[in-house]
């Protein structure tokens, strides 16, 4: 059954933000993916001091806010009190601790089924689980866990967002394995045309879709 997991306040696609790998500005390529239909959008940039995260913060607020769409921070939230105003959802490590006060919604990366009965039983609203395919973005990360190793994670309670290396070709099958949708990266930071992968993936994200259309759309 596709997208079998338990559901997600966040819809089926997380877009994970890194400048790094951006051929524009960050802000151009997340308003791009907006454009595509991305309206989660989760800011890493964890190397960049608190002040340059604010303003990426408030920058990146003012493209998915308009649309409806929630933007989330990496890490634990910032001090800065306008950033901290935008937002309300956090995304955190394996290893990084509960914020307190605890934001209305967190998230956690996950890499095993350990880690993610964790997430569960501390309640995480999410998790990404990874890498599921060997990914250009994290060559250190693995070994991959594959269609199966995914599968093993899906059960606990949580939804599951696979992340690692998926373009469209993989979102059918994922959902089937049980994940609340995809997280991707490289795919939409290193384009040409943001939109048109986005919209992609959502279209392969669609309920509809059978396992069998492996088809790239």
């Amino acid at each position: 059954m596709i997208g079998a997991g338990a559901s997600s306040p966040l819809g089926p696609l997380l877009v994970l933000t890194d400048r790094t790998q951006c051929r524009r500005p960050l802000a151009q390529v997340v308003g791009a993916a907006v454009e595509g239909g991305a309206r989660t959008v989760v800011l890493r940039e964890k190397d960049l001091p608190d002040a340059g995260r604010a303003e990426l913060v408030e920058q990146l607020r003012a493209l998915v806010g308009p649309v409806g769409g929630r933007l989330v921070v990496a890490g634990p939230p910032l001090p800065d009190a306008a950033a901290d105003r935008a937002c309300d959802a956090v995304h955190l490590s394996a290893v990084d601790a509960l914020p307190v006060p605890r934001p209305p919604l967190v998230g956690r990366s996950c890499h095993d089924l350990a880690s993610v009965r964790r997430a569960a039983a501390e309640g995480c609203d999410w998790v990404t689980v990874s890498p599921v395919r060997a990914t250009a973005s994290k060559p250190g990360y693995g070994p991959a866990l594959g269609l199966d190793g995914l599968a093993a994670t899906t059960g606990c309670g949580v939804p599951v967002y696979a992340l690692g290396g998926l373009t469209p070709d993989d979102a059918a099958a994922c959902l089937s394995a049980g994940a609340a949708g995809i997280a991707v990266m490289g795919a939409v930071m290193r384009a040409d045309r943001p939109d048109r992968v986005v919209a992609e993936l959502l279209a392969a994200l669609r309920p509809d879709r059978s396992v069998a259309d492996g088809s790239r759309r």
